[in-house]
């Protein structure tokens, strides 16, 4: 999963496929000074530790 991120760090698109991103910044007329293009998978930071019962809605039914 890829990502372009303006200059001011805004993602602007995202997609799974890396060419598709950078027909996007052409389309938009992106110079590539303007944007990051970034793999998203590879900067996430993905923990075990992560309880998700904490925000579970407890049914009262």
């Amino acid at each position: 999963m890829f990502g372009i991120y303006d200059r001011d760090g805004i993602l602007r698109f995202v997609n799974s496929d890396r060419e598709a991103c950078l027909d996007y910044a052409e389309l938009f007329e992106l110079k590539s000074t303007n944007f990051s293009l970034i793999n998203l998978i590879d900067s996430l930071e993905i923990s075990n530790d992560i309880n998700l019962d904490l925000n579970q809605v407890k049914n009262n039914n």
